[in-house]
């Protein structure tokens, strides 16, 4: 018997077979679905609706998956899973600069993208109260993040964060000035232990830093301990 989850997932590709086999496959393991054929639908749908996580093919006429996951980043921080044939790490890697949260290189099967996509939703928790040895606000230059709320600030302005980005801000808030190893952010994350998932740790935490450093070429905040991994380093 399938269990609603109340979850509500967005399927965008071009080709209508492989629209309708993931929206049957989702649907039986209990989330909401709709589905858009190109990113002009997809675009229409997100103005009128929210949804937990979009799931996207790279490959479509017109503006391609990267290309749109770019153009979105500005306004939402929905999570997006891209679908990829292109198997080389640079094109993966240009998802991920673009704002996506992960990717799945095609063909794969149904399971494996039901393992991503619990992987991401479970990385954006509902947030939780700091402890109360650890400060509520970090202090990080010209912004602020809120612990209790999972928030990042500058001035009045919430900067979003993608459910990547806000994961790996609840990781190193909840261990301020301590280094965290890239091996221990992937399991942390939620993602296989591998070469390639590190080296994707590392272009989150490259886009993380543009919406926290005033130079993120050399940064102050989000620093890189040499031989250990990452630190944040609030004021």
């Amino acid at each position: 018997m399938t269990v609603e989850t109340g979850i509500h997932l967005l399927i965008v590709d071009d080709d209508a077979r492989i629209r309708d086999l993931l929206r049957k496959f989702l649907l039986r393991n209990g989330f909401l679905v709709s589905t858009a054929r190109d990113a002009g639908h997809a675009r229409r749908l997100l103005g009128g609706l929210d949804f937990d996580l979009i799931v996207m093919d790279v490959m479509m006429p017109g503006e391609d998956g990267v290309s749109f996951t770019r153009s979105i980043r500005h306004e939402i921080a929905t999570p997006i899973l891209l679908l990829t044939a292109r198997g080389e790490t640079s094109d993966r890697i240009a998802g991920l600069e673009a704002g996506a949260d992960d990717y799945l290189p095609k063909p794969f099967e149904p399971k494996e993208l039901l393992l991503r996509i619990n992987a991401i939703l479970r990385r954006a928790p509902p947030a939780r109260a700091p402890a109360e040895d650890l400060p509520k606000v970090l202090h990080l230059g010209l912004v602020r993040y809120d612990v209790g709320r999972g928030e990042l600030w500058a001035g009045d302005a919430r900067v979003r964060l993608t459910a990547t980005e806000a994961q790996l801000m609840r990781i190193f808030s909840a261990r301020p000035g301590e280094a965290v190893s890239r091996t221990r952010l992937v399991e942390e994350l939620g993602r296989d232990g591998d070469q390639a998932q590190e080296r994707a740790v590392d272009v989150q935490i490259t886009r993380l830093r543009r919406k926290i450093e005033a130079d993120p070429r050399q940064p102050r905040y989000l620093q890189t301990v040499r031989g250990e991994g990452y630190m944040l380093a609030p004021d």
